[in-house]
C-alpha cells in the first residue's frame, strides 16, 4: 500500500522533526504531497476516474492552505518545505 505506517513515521520523521509529531504543518504538507504525487501517477493511467480526481484537487487545496497558514506565521518555515519538497511558488 502507498500510504502505510513506515512511509508515513518516515514522512513525519523528517519533516515533523519527530515520528509522532503528526500535527505539524511541514509534516502533514510533506504527506499531502506524497499522497499527491500518488493520485497524479494513478490519473495518468485511469484517465476517466473522475472521483480520483475530485480527492487530488481536494488535497491541493488542503495543501495550499497550509502552506498559506504556514507562510503567515512563520515565512523561513515556509520557504525551508516549498524548497525541500521541490514545489513551486
Amino acid at each position: 500500500m502507498y500510504n502505510s505506517k513506515e512511509i508515513k513515521e518516515d514522512i513525519f520523521k523528517k519533516f515533523g522533526n519527530s515520528k509522532t509529531n503528526t500535527g505539524s504543518p511541514e509534516g502533514q504538507i510533506a504527506l499531502f504531497t506524497h499522497r499527491i504525487h500518488h493520485l497524479s501517477n494513478h490519473l495518468k493511467s485511469n484517465k476517466k476516474d473522475f472521483n480520483t480526481e475530485r480527492s487530488l484537487v481536494r488535497l491541493v487545496g488542503k495543501r495550499r492552505s497550509l502552506l498559506d497558514y504556514l507562510k503567515s506565521k512563520d515565512i523561513e518555515r515556509y520557504r525551508n518545505i516549498v524548497k525541500e519538497l521541490g514545489l513551486r511558488k
